[in-house]
């Protein structure tokens, strides 16, 4: 698998390796975020769709912006690597629907986590924006890659055009 990895592969999968170490260590383990063991009364859960994403839109000035950001934008944000990533280490990724669902089944593995653990809480909207987040970035990729293919044909045509 990795010994036929293009360079760029091999780098993709450096820094995918690392962005997953960073997303477990805060989905997980800091304190920054919460995530001690919750007690069996006080652990939450959500399973009822765009319900905590309209508390946060709706009560965004009494739970502050910071709140708001880390909730609804964070999770955007924090999930768009997955997605940008996902395509240059596997070919199969380049697929936009292998990519959503892999990021919906990502997703879904650690809300699981989370509530099988205890840590943080179950989320659906969690799942909802971290897809949208997965999506974004494979959107951020097909950008990049169009780019890149231009700038490629452009430079091939200056070269052609000098000699």
């Amino acid at each position: 698998m990795i010994k036929d990895a293009t360079k760029r592969q091999k780098i993709g999968w450096v820094i995918f390796l690392l962005y997953l170490i960073f997303l477990v260590y805060f989905l997980f383990f800091s304190d920054y975020f919460g995530r001690g063991n919750h007690s069996e009364s006080n652990y939450s859960y959500n399973l009822i769709p765009f319900r905590e994403i309209r508390r946060f839109i709706i009560y965004r000035k009494v739970v502050g912006f910071q709140a708001f950001f880390l909730n609804i934008v964070g999770n955007i944000i924090g999930f768009m690597p997955f997605g940008f990533f996902l395509p240059v280490i596997s070919r199969r990724s380049r697929r936009f629907l292998n990519t959503v669902l892999l990021s919906f089944l990502f997703t879904l593995t650690i809300e699981t986590i989370q509530l099988v653990f205890k840590v943080g809480s179950f989320d659906v909207d969690d799942m909802i924006l971290n897809t949208a987040g997965g999506i974004l970035g494979y959107i951020l990729y097909k950008v990049m890659q169009h780019i890149r293919v231009r700038r490629k044909r452009r430079e091939k045509a200056e070269k052609s055009v000098l000699h």
